[in-house]
């Protein structure tokens, strides 16, 4: 059906085949050139899906740009989310805003975040983004439609990899059970996912005798035929009975040869030069003016950085990261520590680390790149995290050592009652590794920014908690999990480039805090610090205390910094690095010889400081002793798309932030 007035029922706009193949092959320019301004994002699968996404929003699909909460429309979820500019672009091209908008993906504040929110944009359907749990959001909303007496369809787009995960099989079982013929599944079939071949990573064939086993109604299709495409929907329309799976036979990144069949496009945005050679290719270079939206893209996060700046407390001087002629600092990707620990010491034999997708995204490759003898004890499990870590504690059962990697959003959170009733209660040796933990994944935005993850493993009996604070700390802490700590065990870090503030001389004990002490402005940053072992610093009468896990070190040795230029306040940092078990000792000295503590953390507050808190409230030596506390975290709201370091300040976690905090507290102190 064309786009319609749902009001008059009125034709508001009509594409013919032709029409449809242009359209989609101009919002593969348009593509381009968003991915390219955002400088991150997923070209791979938004090129081989566009042909399909044009047909439905402008052919197929019942809805009325005009009226996105029309009841009568048929509903589109997308459950792969990392997809979403083909959907902002389909959103723009069927009228629900200026197309060119798209240019302000992944950007601070813009509604066109990483992975799709409802609540940001008209016309998405539903939050995704999480693989595996769009199909199941479908089937409720097709049973809505059942059980209200409705005629409108549910469309999901589903990718292969994605049926990786067993939630997908569920939904396709309650589908066909439930006989949802209002129900359309449209399979992206591009073969590939971020670790290579479907077919090599876990293959999901046969998979047309696997839907037709859950009683589902089976059409492949070219996937980049239009035609087939438009008579496909069709069909799955008109179809009684049976809920319908659409096999789209696609090619990742389409359109664009260098980009065709490249498993390293998934995860990639092109370059300037990259991005005209294949506006080139699709014919679109004389129809999009790339310079226009480029400054479109620029004047929106000029404005953004302006705003966001207009929010941050001020000092005397900017001593943000490496802004100053002294106190430089060198940057080095957290997760590369794991990686550089699991190829140092990967070639004992009862290592076995295990990849879910995104091996090289976190590191856990390292592991056998440069060590092809380790293959056989590399096992790629695919996107399938609950069952890696069942996978990952019957290997610890047999005395191997199982290194289990993903994001932190999901080795915490989707696996959560694995962890909990196979790892934890069974006391498991198992080391899972949160990566990209905080808001380090910054333009994928809310759902891939581990947030909420330390309630989760620090809640967990039996379980082992380490948050380093930078790549060196990282190393060593993997090191000490492997071989020095026996049970279940957790290490959470960072995508983003962050500060080194450690070295090989650096105090590095699991379960004991490090105290760092600011000496003064150095060349180096890292030089401008003292640090010792807790169980060996003696109170030098400082004026309070920071306490603090993970990036929010460095942070926190930078609060001090601007607390003692500034202000000449002597700040004690106690770097926390082991959060479970938490040595209590130094957290109640330096209650009772500071009189403040400001925790801080990037995560939601209170997963590392209400532990904090804890320990100081129910110290007997501090019941009649004055403390002033505060923490410094996510204040309970979920993330959005931005870079890193804005985010850092969005969410008020900076420096900053924490210098700002101290300072009030200090005052009340001096009050008093």
């Amino acid at each position: 059906m064309p786009i319609v007035d749902s009001k008059t029922g009125k034709i508001r706009k009509n594409y013919n085949i032709d029409e449809l193949a242009e359209a989609a092959n101009l919002m593969r320019g348009y593509n381009m050139i968003s991915l390219c301004a955002a400088g991150s994002g997923h070209a791979g699968g938004t090129m081989s899906i566009m042909d399909i996404t044009a047909a439905l929003y402008l052919h197929a699909a019942d809805h009325d740009p005009k009226d996105p909460s029309w009841e009568g429309r048929d509903r589109i979820i997308w459950s792969t989310g990392h997809k979403a500019p083909s959907l902002y672009l389909s959103l723009g091209m069927a009228g629900y805003f200026d197309v060119e908008e798209v240019v302000k993906l992944r950007k601070l504040y813009s509604p066109f975040q990483g992975h799709p929110h409802w609540l940001k944009l008209q016309g998405v359907e539903a939050p995704t983004g999480s693989l595996g749990q769009g199909l199941s959001i479908a089937n409720g909303i097709a049973l809505a439609g059942k059980l209200k007496r409705k005629d409108y369809h549910v469309f999901c787009l589903t990718g292969d990899g994605e049926h990786q995960e067993g939630q997908v099989w569920e939904a396709i079982m309650e589908a066909g059970h439930f006989k949802l013929d209002n129900l359309i599944n449209i399979m992206d079939k591009n073969r590939l996912q971020i670790d290579g071949w479907v077919k090599d990573v876990m293959d999901i064939d046969p998979i047309v005798d696997k839907y037709k086993a859950f009683k589902w109604n089976v059409i492949e299709i070219d996937g980049h035929n239009m035609k087939q495409i438009v008579e496909a929907l069709e069909k799955a329309k008109a179809h009684k009975d049976q809920p319908t799976v659409i096999i789209a036979h696609t090619v990742k990144g389409k359109g664009v040869d260098f980009m065709e069949d490249v498993a390293g496009w998934h995860g990639k945005s092109p370059i300037c030069e990259q991005m005209e050679e294949a506006l080139r290719q699709l014919g679109v270079d004389k129809k999009l003016d790339h310079h226009k939206l480029d400054k479109k893209a620029g004047d929106y996060q000029a404005e953004a950085t302006k705003k966001l700046e207009a929010k941050m407390p001020k000092f005397s001087k900017d001593y943000f990261w490496n802004m100053q002629e002294n106190m430089k600092v060198d940057m080095d990707p957290t997760r590369k520590g794991f990686g550089r620990a699991l190829e140092k010491r990967g070639d004992d034999p009862r290592v076995v680390c295990m990849g879910a997708d995104i091996s090289g995204s976190i590191a856990i490759s390292m592991f056998h790149d440069k060590h092809p003898e380790r293959k056989n004890r590399f096992l790629s499990m695919g996107i399938a995290e609950q069952s890696g870590t069942g996978v990952a504690a019957g290997l610890a059962k047999e005395g191997m050592i199982p290194v289990f990697g993903t994001y932190g959003v999901f080795a915490a959170g989707r696996n959560l009652d694995q962890l909990r009733t196979t790892v934890c209660y069974g006391d498991f040796n198992v080391l899972i590794a949160g990566a990209h933990g905080g808001v380090s994944v910054g333009p994928d935005g809310a759902t891939h920014q581990a947030l909420e993850d330390l309630f989760q493993t620090c809640g967990l009996p039996n379980m082992h908690v380490v948050v380093p604070c930078d790549s060196i700390e990282t190393e060593r802490a993997t090191e000490a999990l492997l071989f020095d700590v026996e049970g279940p065990k957790f290490v959470r870090f960072a995508r983003e480039a962050t500060p080194i503030v450690t070295d090989e001389n650096t105090p590095f004990k699991f379960g004991e805090a490090n105290i760092y002490r600011y000496r003064g402005e150095k060349n180096k940053f890292k030089d401008a610090f003292e640090v010792k072992l807790a169980s060996e610093y003696a109170s030098e009468n400082e004026d309070l205390t920071i306490i603090a896990c993970g990036p929010e070190v460095p942070e926190a040795m930078r609060a001090a910094w601007i607390l003692k230029e500034d202000f000449g306040i002597e700040t004690r940092i106690m770097n926390v690095h082991t959060l479970k078990p938490l040595k209590k000792d130094p957290v109640v000295k330096a209650a009772l010889e500071t009189g403040i503590i400001v925790t801080a953390e990037e995560h939601q507050v209170g997963g590392f400081g209400n532990w904090i808190s804890a320990i100081v409230s129910q110290a007997p030596e501090l019941y009649k002793k004055p403390l002033l506390m505060g923490m410094i975290g996510v204040m309970d709201r979920f993330g959005e798309s931005g870079k890193p370091w804005e985010l850092i300040k969005e969410f008020e976690v900076s420096a900053e932030h924490i210098a700002q905090k101290a300072k009030e507290l200090y005052d009340i102190k001096q009050k008093g």
